[in-house]
């Protein structure tokens, strides 16, 4: 009696050996295979250090590879391989085959097949045969750019901003301007001279130092193509303080503009100064405390105009509703005098912002512009023998405050 049951519990033994080598085997016949996006590790040492490969099939014949295991037997080397990356090379002296991917080497370290990784501008993707493919778009920041700029004489000096790094120059002129050329009508406006007698203007000027505590810092426009409005704001802004001598010192809202004056404007794609100063002369803009910049995307819907007035008579308005800013004290309206035209001379522009403060100026700036760190900026050849889709040029408008020998800053 007892040798039938020790021979049953053999034969249950043996059942159980099989079930789990059947259970084994369909589980790695299953699995999705370990090079589906590349061989990674590609150049490791796997059978190789195991020092022999496996006839046949052999679920034993595994070395451990990165986070899993990997086979030096003959039947990893099937349509769903999960042979170890040196299998071929070490065990059959022949290359991988073509299902399976190759890697692409980045600083020492292996990528498969569709992974990418961003080089400034431009993306770059691992191809199948195991190469970079980059895009080629011209990027707001060039190094070269600003190593020419800075090895040469050129009276400024480049600087590499972080902000911008990731962008492409096309970015850069439809993001970071947005100040549109004045129509003819403009342009041909009479010039108001300056009477510039036998003054001597000192050679160092800033406003800020003739009334302290009346200019005002500037407001970073991000993203938002509306330098014809954060222009426009600043000066008004400063010229309101230093003709109330110091009673009134408003940072006016470049949102007021760019959100509601919308006659031929088009907010954070760009607009006209001349428009913005119409708009700021007959209807009038609050305070960036009452309605603060909300950092617009030149690409987002256009914000709605959020603060309306009301005629008083004699061309004085005032506001029908609060505050964007809940927690703003005052809605009050400014109003600012007729915008005029300067003469194009250097000493008239120098006497006017000694006398009476920042002015506005429109310039044509070029692609070498977004680096700019220090000095005066001049347009640069440093980019004359490319091709025109890394000469770019587009239009801004900025806030004067100041001269230095003759140059105005």
């Amino acid at each position: 009696m007892k040798l039938i049951l020790l021979a049953l519990g053999f034969s249950f033994l043996g059942v159980i050996s099989n079930v789990s080598a059947l259970r084994s085997r369909t589980k790695r016949e299953l699995a999705p295979g370990l090079h589906t996006l590349g061989i990674r590790d590609a150049g490791g040492s796997y059978c190789q250090q195991r020092d022999s490969c496996c006839p046949g099939r052999d679920d034993a014949c595994t070395v451990p590879y990165l986070d899993t295991i990997c086979y030096c037997d003959l039947f990893c080397n099937r349509t769903v391989s999960d042979c170890c990356p040196d299998f071929w090379g070490f065990c059959l002296g022949i290359s991988p085959p073509e299902n399976v991917g190759t890697v692409c080497i980045k600083h020492g370290q292996n990528y498969p097949n569709g992974a990418t990784y961003q080089e400034n501008c431009n993306r770059c993707t691992c191809t199948p045969d195991g190469n970079w493919r980059c895009e080629q778009n011209p990027c707001l920041i060039n190094t070269r750019v600003i190593d020419a700029v800075n090895q040469g004489s050129y009276g400024w000096k480049a600087g590499n901003y972080s902000q911008f790094w990731g962008m492409t120059l096309e970015d850069g002129i439809q993001y970071r301007l947005g100040t549109t050329k004045p129509p003819p009508s403009v342009m041909n406006m009479n010039e108001l001279h300056v009477n510039m007698n036998s003054d001597v203007l000192p050679t160092f000027f800033n406003a800020a130092d003739k009334w302290p505590g009346m200019i005002h810092e500037p407001l970073d426009q991000g993203n938002c193509a509306g330098s014809w409005a954060f222009s426009t704001a600043a000066v008004a802004s400063d010229r309101l303080s230093i003709q109330s001598m110091g009673h009134m010192t408003p940072a006016l809202s470049p949102q007021n503009l760019l959100s509601c004056d919308t006659k031929n404007q088009h907010g954070c794609r760009g607009g006209r100064v001349d428009g913005a100063w119409w708009y700021l002369r007959r209807r009038g803009i609050v305070t960036e405390d009452c309605y603060p910049f909300v950092g617009q995307n030149i690409n987002g819907p256009h914000a709605p105009c959020m603060m309306h007035s009301r005629s008083m008579g004699r061309g004085k308005r005032q506001a029908t509703n609060s505050c964007p800013n809940p927690y703003a004290s005052s809605n009050e309206i400014y109003q600012s005098t007729p915008a005029y035209r300067l003469a194009s001379s250097e000493k008239e522009i120098m006497k006017e912002i000694f006398e009476n403060g920042p002015v506005q100026a429109i310039m044509e700036v070029h692609e070498d512009f977004f680096v700019y760190k220090s000095g005066i900026y001049r347009h640069t050849p440093v980019m004359a023998g490319e091709s025109e889709r890394y000469r770019r040029h587009g239009t801004h408008s900025v806030r004067v405050i100041g001269y230095v020998k003759g140059v105005i800053f």
